[in-house]
């Protein structure tokens, strides 16, 4: 069986420790190295117990020599670093994927107005193929670089996928209202993200302009051929995991079928689960796991559109899309290693 070496820059935080837990678990996959400067020299078991018995490795120094060993490597890392490090690793012949936000959008000078830097390497964006398995399958397959999407664009674009590229709902006037659970702030302090700040607690925020808006938009108005008007408001949850999202739209066919046109448009894809008709997907329902669960509504036979999407904010908003995109640029199973049934209770 072939197994590939894999790197992982920035293995501490949530996304890197979910993204360890997974890949431990890949038949095809051996773990070379795990990076992170603050770290470096300590065993990873130490600062992630629940990997003992599993992995006996160190962190180590995010050296370019290392890396350039592996055939890929995954960047877990803050927005802003996988670009400095890119360059030098696809020269080497390293495939990367990058779980945060340095290659998402197209246009540099956009990336600058919402991450307030300069883009290290504006020549790589255009090769850089949008990681979302459901509508960029056959580019991933040959990439070198893949930028893995967002988790709130994953929710909102997986539940919009089949009304706009069936021209079935207005592009205008879509909203998107989004929550989250607390792990999608990152494993760092943070007054606001304390137990006693997040706990019992419900509120939005960014409500003038979160960074997952480009994006978002970006994949839209790639679905719809066309410019898409998008209201976007995330929500912080208090729970560790998990997206949901609701997102309206208004119709333009009121004879379409919607429960067909989501059950059709899905029936192939490995990761997305459409409910009966009447459902009401739970967040808990994709803890863990790496399914996107997804219900469409038409209230009162209106001319308005609901469709509820949730996920993991962590597997298929992150750790877990990531392994499906791997999947599938070494022509493997999307499924292989990923078939982990969500938590419950």
């Amino acid at each position: 069986m072939e197994r590939i070496k894999v790197g992982v820059v920035g293995g501490t935080g949530y996304t890197g420790v979910e993204l360890l837990r997974l890949l431990l678990g890949h038949p095809r996959v051996e773990l070379a190295v795990i990076t992170s400067r603050a770290e470096a020299g300590r065993p990873v078991t130490e600062l992630f117990p629940n990997l003992r018995g599993h992995l006996d490795l160190r962190f180590s120094d995010p050296d370019p020599r290392r890396l350039s060993c592996c055939d890929l490597v995954f960047f877990a890392t803050p927005n802003g670093v996988a670009m400095e490090q890119a360059p030098a690793l696809l020269q080497a012949g390293v495939r990367l994927i990058d779980l945060a936000a340095d290659f998402r959008l197209r246009d540099a000078g956009e990336w600058a107005r919402w991450y307030a830097m300069e883009h290290a390497c504006p020549e790589l964006l255009a090769e850089a193929v949008y990681g979302l398995p459901e509508m960029n399958r056959e580019a991933i397959r040959d990439a070198r670089l893949v930028a893995n999407p967002g988790c709130y664009p994953t929710a909102v674009q997986l539940a919009l996928l089949p009304l706009l590229e069936s021209g079935v709902v207005e592009r205008t006037g879509i909203v998107a209202d989004c929550k989250s659970g607390v792990s999608g702030a990152g494993r760092k302090a943070n007054v606001a993200t304390l137990l006693c700040e997040a706990s019992e607690d419900f509120k939005a925020y960014a409500v003038p302009g979160h960074r997952h808006l480009p994006e978002i938009r970006q994949g839209l108005e790639r679905m719809a051929g066309g410019t898409v008007e998008l209201t976007f408001v995330p929500h912080l949850t208090p729970m560790i995991r998990g997206i949901h999202a609701t997102v309206y739209a208004r119709l333009r066919d009121r004879d379409r079928d919607l429960q067909a046109l989501f059950e059709s448009r899905y029936a192939a894809e490995p990761f997305v689960d459409v409910l009966p008709s009447g459902s009401h997907p739970q967040t808990r329902s994709a803890r863990g796991s790496n399914w996107c669960r997804i219900a469409v509504h038409r209230p009162q036979q209106g001319d308005t559109v609901v469709v509820l999407s949730v996920i993991d904010n962590l597997v298929k908003g992150a750790a877990g899309q990531a392994i499906q995109n791997m999947n599938i640029m070494w022509g493997w199973d999307e499924r292989c290693g990923l078939e982990q049934v969500a938590l419950l209770p």
